[in-house]
C-alpha cells in the first residue's frame, strides 16, 4: 500500500509547487498562441508566436509584464535590422559578423534587458530566409501574438501568490537556527571537544547558502504579489516577511559568530569543560529559549491569521523576557567566575554581546519599529515614482471626506 499511496501523495504536494504551476501554464499559453497565429499569420507554421509565449509567461505577472515588453523590443529591433541589413548587403561571414556586432549593441540602448541576445538571435532568423521583408513582418506579428497571449493568459488567469512556499522557507530557516541553538545548550555541558565544537560552527556557516535560497524563494514571493489582483496588501506582506528575513539574517551571522567564539573557547580548554556546572546549566536554559524565541519569531511574520499572529507574540515576548532573565544570572556568574579565574575572559565577555545582539534583533517593539520605517520609505518611492497616481489617490481621498459628512447627516 505505501508504494502506491507515496507517489500520489508526492504529486499532491508538488502540485502547487512553482516549477508545476509554470510548467502548465507555459504549455497551455503556447498553445493558445499557436492556435491564433495560425489564424493571423500568413506562415504555414508560425512556431515565432508559442516561443514568445513560452518564453513570455512567468510564474507572476509582474515578471509577465516586464518580461513581455522586453521582449517584444528585442525581437522587433531584431526584425528592423535585418530588414536594414537585407536592402544593402547579403549574408556573408562578414556582413552576419557586422549584424551581431550591431544587434548586442542596438539591444542595450533599446532597453531589453537579458534579452540582448534575442536582438542578434531575431534578426539572423530572418535574414537567413529568402523573402526578408514578408517573413519579417510575419515574425513581428506572431511575435506580438505569442507577448499578448502571454501576457492576457496571466492576466485572465492570475498567477498564484508564492507567499506560503517563501513562508515555509522561511520557517525551515529559523528551525535549523533553533537546532542550532539547541545544540549549542548540550555543547557547553560538560566536555566538548573541538571537533565536536567545530562542527557546529560549520553547520552555522552552511546557513549562508540558506539564506540565499530563502533569499530566492521571497523575491518570488514578493513578484507574484505585485500587480496581482488577488491580493489587497501586498505592500505589507513584502514588507513583514523582507523585514523578517533581515532580522534572521542578522541573527546567523551572530550565531555563526558565536559558534566560532565557543570553539577559541574549546580551543584553550581542551582538557576541561567550557564552564562551570552552574554556569553551564545557565548558558543551556539560555540557548534552549533563544531556540524557542527564533522558531516563535518565524511563526509571528509568516501567519496572517490575526488570532494566531497574537498567540506567537505573546509565545515571543515570553521568550525573549526568558532569556533575558537567563541572561542576568549567567552575566553575574560568568563575572564572578572571571575575578577568580580571568582566563578567556574576553571569550565571556564575546559571547554575552553575541547574545544581547540576538536578542536585540528579536525584540518586539525593534520589529515594530523597522516595519513602519520600511512602509514609510516604500510609501515615499512610490510617491516619487509616480507623482501623478498619488495625486489621483489624494483627490480621491479628498473626495471621499467631503462626502462622509453629507452621508451622515442623511
Amino acid at each position: 500500500m505505501p508504494e502506491v499511496t507515496d507517489p500520489l501523495l508526492n504529486l499532491v504536494k508538488r502540485h502547487k509547487e512553482p516549477v508545476v504551476v509554470q510548467t502548465v501554464r507555459s504549455t497551455v499559453a503556447a498553445v493558445i498562441s499557436y492556435v491564433v497565429a495560425l489564424a493571423l499569420s500568413s506562415e504555414p507554421a508560425p512556431l515565432t508566436a508559442p516561443l514568445t509565449a513560452l518564453l513570455v509567461v512567468q510564474v507572476t505577472l509582474y515578471a509577465t509584464l516586464t518580461t513581455s515588453m522586453r521582449r517584444m523590443n528585442s525581437v522587433v529591433a531584431g526584425v528592423v535590422i535585418a530588414i536594414g541589413f537585407s536592402s544593402l548587403v547579403g549574408l556573408s561571414w562578414w556582413s552576419l559578423g557586422l549584424i551581431i556586432l550591431a544587434s548586442l549593441t542596438i539591444g542595450r540602448f533599446v532597453k531589453a534587458g537579458e534579452f540582448v541576445p534575442e536582438v542578434a538571435i531575431s534578426a539572423m532568423l530572418v535574414l537567413g530566409v529568402t523573402r526578408v521583408a514578408a517573413t519579417a513582418w510575419d515574425r513581428v506579428l506572431e511575435t506580438l501574438i505569442g507577448a499578448v497571449v502571454g501576457l492576457l493568459f496571466n492576466v485572465l488567469f492570475a498567477p498564484p501568490v508564492w507567499v506560503q512556499p517563501a513562508s515555509a522557507a522561511i520557517e525551515g530557516l529559523a528551525g535549523r537556527m533553533r537546532d542550532l541553538f539547541v545544540r549549542l545548550g548540550d555543547q557547553v555541558r560538560g566536555h566538548t571537544t573541538v571537533a565536536d565544537a567545530a562542527e557546529v560552527l560549520h553547520d552555522a556557516r552552511r546557513l549562508d547558502h540558506d539564506i540565499v535560497e530563502v533569499d530566492a524563494s521571497l523575491r518570488q514571493a514578493e513578484d507574484s504579489l505585485r500587480l496581482n489582483p488577488r491580493v489587497k496588501e501586498g505592500l505589507l506582506f513584502r514588507v513583514v516577511l523582507r523585514t523578517g528575513l533581515d532580522t534572521l539574517e542578522i541573527c546567523a551571522v551572530v550565531l555563526r559568530t558565536a559558534c566560532r567564539t565557543l570553539t577559541d573557547l574549546a580551543k584553550a580548554r581542551t582538557d576541561e569543560p567550557l564552564f562551570p556546572q552552574e554556569i553551564a546549566t545557565g548558558l543551556s536554559e539560555l540557548f534552549v529559549h533563544m531556540a524557542r524565541a527564533v522558531e516563535s519569531f518565524a511563526v509571528l511574520i509568516t501567519t496572517q491569521v490575526s488570532v494566531n499572529a497574537e498567540e506567537a507574540e505573546e509565545r515571543l515576548v515570553s521568550e525573549l523576557a526568558a532569556s533575558r532573565a537567563s541572561r542576568e544570572i549567567v552575566a553575574h556568574l560568568l563575572l564572578d567566575g572571571v575575578q577568580e579565574h580571568p582566563r578567556q575572559w574576553q571569550l565571556h565577555g564575546a559571547l554575552l554581546a553575541e547574545i544581547d545582539r540576538i536578542l536585540d534583533e528579536l525584540d518586539v517593539e525593534k520589529r515594530s519599529m523597522r516595519l513602519v520605517e520600511e512602509l514609510d520609505r516604500q510609501s515615499r518611492e512610490q510617491r516619487e515614482k509616480y507623482p501623478v497616481v498619488d495625486k489621483l489617490r489624494g483627490r480621491l481621498r479628498l473626495g471621499r471626506s467631503r462626502e462622509a459628512p453629507e452621508e451622515t447627516l442623511d
